[in-house]
């Protein structure tokens, strides 16, 4: 679920992009983005391959079970595609026409920028300036729980 549509409920076609973008990183890694756990810190799966991207170190996203059977440039590219579909604000992620072009040639990417919507070590993550004027404590101890019923 993309960042703008979870805090004000804007949905666009970037809103699909975003969602496109965790589906990459999530089939490249092996790993559900709403599960992963890392032992090393408290990243959600876009925080870890944002921080494996900025150390150099995509590759070790990749699922074991895929390694060597892969084609190390593609997976980069898929990788660094992945981060840019996902990336905070809707205009700076790419339309899907260019996603597909960007996947389907090999060429420089532009840099990604930060991810949208990722867990950190400081707990929840996303810019201010994405969230409604009116947003105040969302509760009294920062987290919401949801559960849902069936009829």
């Amino acid at each position: 679920m993309s960042p703008e549509y979870a805090g004000d409920g804007l949905f666009s076609v970037k809103s699909d992009v975003f969602s496109f973008g965790v589906l990459v990183l999530e089939i490249v890694s092996g790993k559900r983005n709403r599960r992963f756990f890392h032992p090393g810190h408290n990243h959600n799966l876009l925080g870890h391959a944002w921080m494996l991207y900025k150390e150099g170190r995509s590759l070790e996203l990749l699922d074991a079970n895929l390694g060597s059977s892969c084609n190390e440039s593609e997976v980069l590219q898929s990788i660094n595609v992945g981060l840019l579909c996902v990336q905070q604000c809707p205009e700076d992620r790419p339309s899907m026409s260019s996603v597909v072009l960007m996947l389907g040639h090999d060429g420089a990417l532009p840099e990604s920028k930060e991810p949208g919507f990722f867990i950190n070590e400081n707990g929840l993550h996303f810019d201010d300036a994405h969230l409604p004027s009116n947003h105040g404590a969302i509760s009294a101890n920062e987290m919401t729980i949801t559960l849902l019923d069936a009829r």
